[in-house]
């Protein structure tokens, strides 16, 4: 199976906009599976068909790019003009009123957005999407204490915030930080299997939602006394 690469757009984002889901990919990795059954078994079918991810933070030009909300500083890993073919976009938000990425990084998202390539958007991120024109004519979500001012900033959006995030063909929106988190685990699930969410979303120790924001998306255990004793469960009891 051919490693999926996965494209970062370095700028001022939130950094669990972009963390968040790569840490989760990460723990659906056949590395890091293959580095938890050095301490605890993990059932071989899914080391078997655990995808391999290669993670590429792209900035406009090699010089490290510092994230405010966190006081961060994200060092590239490769420069706009080198990147290699990428399988899939993650986008973050930072607030909308002052983000606009430059021409190159825009020309990026717009070409792997037309090619139909696999966008993730988070929070605002689907705002700075919106700014490139590429989600014109398409339905999707973002962060709802800013949605009444992006919605009037881009009127070519179909805008809904009736869900945690929209799939419009490849490109999915997330509405919060987290909210992009449990988008990515769905299509984990939907493109490997609920087996392999369990098991990556146990190593976060993390319990994903569904796309109403409820507890559902992975199976529910009770005592005899009927209290919920976790969401989480081993392959093997599935």
């Amino acid at each position: 199976m051919a490693p999926i690469h996965v494209g970062c757009p370095l700028f001022d984002f939130q950094a669990i906009d972009v963390t968040g889901p790569c840490d989760l990919l990460n723990s659906a990795s056949k590395m890091l599976l293959e580095g938890i059954n050095y301490y605890a078994p993990v059932d071989p079918s899914l080391l078997a068909k655990a995808p391999e991810f290669v993670f590429h933070h792209i900035g406009e030009t090699m010089e490290p790019v510092h994230l405010l909300t966190s006081s961060v500083t994200v060092m590239p890993t490769v420069a706009v003009d080198d990147v290699p073919d990428v399988d899939i976009l993650i986008v973050g938000g930072d607030i909308p009123a002052k983000t606009k990425l430059p021409p190159k990084l825009q020309d990026l998202i717009r070409r792997h957005a037309a090619a139909g390539k696999l966008l993730f958007t988070t929070c605002t991120g689907a705002a700075v999407v919106a700014a490139t024109g590429a989600l014109d004519g398409r339905r999707a979500t973002v962060n709802n204490l800013e949605y009444n001012w992006i919605k009037k900033q881009y009127p070519n959006v179909k805008w809904m915030k009736e869900k945690k995030w929209i799939v419009d063909g490849n490109i999915w929106t997330g509405s919060g930080a987290v909210a992009g988190m449990d988008m990515v685990a769905h299509w984990i699930k939907e493109r490997y299997g609920l087996d392999l969410l369990i098991q990556a979303a146990l190593s976060l120790d993390y319990e994903p939602r569904d796309v109403d924001g409820m507890f559902t998306v992975l199976p529910q255990r009770y005592d005899s006394t009927g209290n919920k004793i976790s969401t989480h469960v081993f392959p093997d009891e599935v």
